[in-house]
């Protein structure tokens, strides 16, 4: 991965000040914190709130969306440990910051987000870093990306109300996924395994919060007028 524009130093100390608490919360894994202090957040995020890329809370994004509590993001990342020989889907690229780090640790990230605009603008970070390992789908995440199945580990940065068949399909044997399954306002985040044909649930932190996932398997976006 290349190591792209660091040469804006206004950023550094709130880097490592991020960097701090994450490693506060019990991610010391020095691989993740050293990417985290690589990738500067705060160009996969609307120059608005650059003067919050490096809090440790959830940045609005647009178009109803939001980047993910970094310490969350780690976590992702401790629990699933992609290795360089790996294949990742990733279900919403949102800021695409989750991705590039994704993409620090695997050999290739696969990425699906339904908003295009969203999915320009990652591309364009992603890009600018020099992140070459990258491939971007602008559709339905709920059913995947079949192509390029089956993934050693999926990451669902969106809530569901249960886990979509497609994504246990792709996922490969063995793989792992983390999806936060539960009502729209609150959800437990869910590892699922699958070893020799068998899939298991393990509940892995509760009481999170994500956007909906919205597509053919999962919540359907609400069109104004009170349909669907």
């Amino acid at each position: 991965m290349g190591s792209g524009p660091l040469g804006d130093h206004r950023f550094t100390g709130y880097r490592r000040r991020l960097i701090e608490e994450v490693r506060g919360r019990g991610i010391d894994d020095l691989e993740i914190l050293q990417l985290f202090d690589q990738v500067p957040r705060h160009l996969f995020m609307p120059e608005g709130v650059w003067n919050r890329a490096y809090e440790d809370a959830p940045i609005p994004i647009g178009y109803h969306q939001t980047a993910s509590q970094p310490s969350l993001q780690a976590l992702f990342l401790s629990i699933l440990k992609p290795r360089e020989t790996e294949r990742v889907l990733e279900i919403g690229t949102g800021s695409g910051f989750l991705t590039a780090l994704l993409a620090g640790m695997a050999e290739r990230v696969y990425s699906v987000e339904r908003i295009r605009e969203l999915s320009a603008r990652a591309r364009k970070a992603l890009d600018d870093l020099g992140i070459m390992n990258v491939a971007l789908l602008v559709g339905d995440g709920t059913i995947g990306w079949r192509k390029y199945a089956p993934y050693d580990v999926i990451v669902v940065s969106a809530a569901s109300p249960s886990i979509p068949k497609a994504y246990v399909d792709q996922l490969a044997d063995p793989g792992r996924m983390l999806i936060p399954i539960g009502s729209k306002d609150a959800q437990d985040l869910i590892l699922v395994e699958k070893v020799g044909f068998a899939v298991t649930q393990q509940p892995v932190k509760a009481g999170c919060t994500f956007v909906p996932l919205l597509g053919r398997f999962a919540w359907k976006e609400e069109v104004p007028g009170g349909g669907e």
